[in-house]
């Protein structure tokens, strides 16, 4: 892809924060519309698309993750395995570990469960583990434990 120029990618990058944001203040809500979850999807694509144009490989990776997760949320484990398969391929073409890889392994696991694909997903959960044991941060660390933990609630489709 051609390189933008600069006022343009900060355009995109406006543009992709605002839609990344709108995402999860929708995941946020208790109850959406049928509406509200087809906002969700296109916010996070284009989010993703906007990341495809400003960032690099980790806004990415992240834009995969954010858009397995929603796919997820809303029952649809083909889109939220393709996406968490994107995001543990982005991880590691471009040796993004730590944080990003524990999170594409909880995206794979969160796909697994909801597909009923118990093998995968004792895999993806033992791998997600793994990696978060090597996140840095202690809060990051803290936080991905926790969002890993709601994994066992994801009921099969």
């Amino acid at each position: 892809m051609k390189q933008a120029p600069r006022k343009e990618k900060e355009l995109h990058r406006t543009l992709g924060v605002e839609e990344f944001n709108l995402v999860w203040s929708l995941l946020g809500k208790q109850r959406r519309t049928r509406d509200e979850d087809d906002t969700m999807v296109h916010a996070a694509h284009a989010s993703r698309f906007h990341w495809g144009i400003a960032g690099g490989p980790k806004e990415w990776a992240i834009g995969e993750w954010q858009i397995s997760h929603v796919y997820a949320v809303l029952g649809r484990e083909e889109s939220a395995s393709y996406h968490a398969n994107r995001c543990l391929e982005l991880c590691n073409a471009n040796r993004l570990g730590d944080f990003l890889l524990a999170y594409a392994y909880e995206a794979l696991a969160r796909a697994d469960a909801l597909a009923g694909r118990r093998r995968d997903l004792r895999r993806h959960l033992a791998s997600a583990y793994e990696a978060g044991l090597k996140i840095g941060e202690a809060y990051d660390r803290k936080r991905f434990f926790s969002d890993l933990k709601t994994v066992a609630r994801v009921k099969p489709r």
